[in-house]
């Protein structure tokens, strides 16, 4: 983009302000800037201060295939899953934007010690369950995985030191995920540094895009890929590429699958799988009333049971289909650091603007249709969110030791 594009562009929205101070940059700043303004997404820009909520449709209960049916099938469901893994048609995705700062760690998240006597990194702990499945199958399976500009260095400079953590580099691939502008109250862009846009990850939901956007959209047909497995970095007991998972979600001739755990309680703060206007979707916790929250079957069994634990898996196929379907942009206030009109970063207490945020959860009901998958938490759900309390470094260490893992 020239200078002469940006200015007008700029000026059609009403933000000059972004241009001032252009001509002292160096050349090098100066085309970062106009990169970054012609990335902008203006129909999301649009949306500060307007939208508040995205409006739910008609919401109604939806089962899973649970822990027992899943025992009963098991040889049936992980023959189906490692035939797909062996026949090269199976990727996994780990989702790593993240840094550690709730957690006292100024580097990226997985790079968190969670041992007591032994040194062992989170990324560690996934690079081995993935490996679990591997080394069974006999099959690698391809790696990708998606950072953000924050932390994409350091990440691939601790999987370069740490070897992999034994994995084959040549199945590793990193990506960084699409950023979005931020702007305040007013909806005017905020700069976070002399020629430089503040900008954010632009959610969850990016993932495939960013993949595309990297040129790895061609790696994965070239590998053969059909089903890609994504799941986020803070959760340790997580199983990636579950052979049983995999071939459940086959079977059922579905074009995506959900990990599910049972709710604690009605009000247990994760995202409820259900069906919304007929469609598989993913509901927050706080949007459902207390009567669905609350309400059991005969049993005594809560009907809006099953909560996402963000482990899915997805044809590669569907996802290419819906790739160019706008995904619903969530508005969300933050605090986000910014350059006053004098030059001064400003890192304010409060929120005081906007970022804009795309979710995976939103992809569920874009698939047509999901199969939710029950695992028992104790085994397979440790998220680490918090140092202490619940969701935390301390509960999932307990965890890990009572699922054997020497700590």
């Amino acid at each position: 983009m020239t200078r002469e594009q940006a200015e007008k562009i700029l000026k059609e929205h009403g933000q000059e302000h972004v241009l001032r101070g252009f001509d002292a940059l160096d050349p090098e700043e100066q085309k970062g800037l106009l990169e970054q303004i012609g990335e902008i997404c203006w129909e999301d820009i649009a949306l500060a201060g307007v939208q508040t909520e995205i409006p739910l449709g008609e919401l109604s209960p939806l089962g899973a295939v649970e822990t027992d049916e899943i025992e009963r099938r098991r040889e049936e469901f992980e023959k189906t899953g490692y035939e797909a893994i062996r026949n090269g048609e199976v990727a996994a995705l780990l989702l790593a934007g993240g840094m550690g700062t709730r957690l006292g760690l100024d580097r990226p998240k997985g790079e968190l010690n969670v041992g007591v006597d032994r040194t062992l990194y989170l990324f560690e702990c996934l690079i081995r369950n993935l490996q679990d499945v591997t080394q069974k199958a006999g099959k690698d399976i391809p790696l990708y995985i998606m950072t953000s500009e924050k932390n994409h260095d350091e990440t691939v400079r601790f999987f370069e030191e740490q070897a992999y953590f034994g994995y084959p580099k040549d199945k590793v691939a990193f990506f960084v995920q699409e950023m979005a502008a931020a702007v305040d109250y007013q909806g005017r862009l905020l700069l976070e540094a002399p020629g430089r846009l503040a900008t954010s990850p632009n959610g969850n939901g990016g993932w495939f895009s960013s993949l595309a956007k990297a040129g790895l959209l061609e790696d994965v047909h070239r590998r053969g890929v059909r089903w890609i497995n994504i799941f986020a970095v803070d959760n340790v007991l997580q199983r990636i590429c579950d052979p049983a998972f995999i071939g459940a979600t086959i079977l059922s001739g579905k074009v995506s699958g959900s990990k599910v755990v049972r709710k604690a309680d009605p009000y247990e703060k994760m995202g409820v799988l259900c069906l919304e206007d007929g469609r598989p979707s993913v509901v927050e916790y706080y949007e459902l009333s207390r009567e669905m929250a609350e309400t059991r079957d005969a049993q005594g069994n809560l009907l809006y049971a099953f909560g996402v634990i963000l482990n899915y898996l997805f044809r590669v196929d569907r996802l290419e289909a819906i790739m160019e379907e706008r995904l619903p942009v969530h508005v969300v206030e933050k605090k986000i650091p910014y350059l006053s009109e004098d030059g001064v970063l400003i890192k304010p207490q409060e929120p005081n603007g906007y970022k804009f945020e795309t979710l995976v959860v939103d992809m569920i009901r874009m698939m047509d249709d999901n199969l939710p998958y029950e695992v028992v938490r104790e085994k397979e759900f440790a998220p680490i969110k918090n140092l202490h309390g619940v969701d935390s470094l301390d509960s999932a260490r307990e965890l890990l030791k009572e699922n054997g893992v020497p700590l």
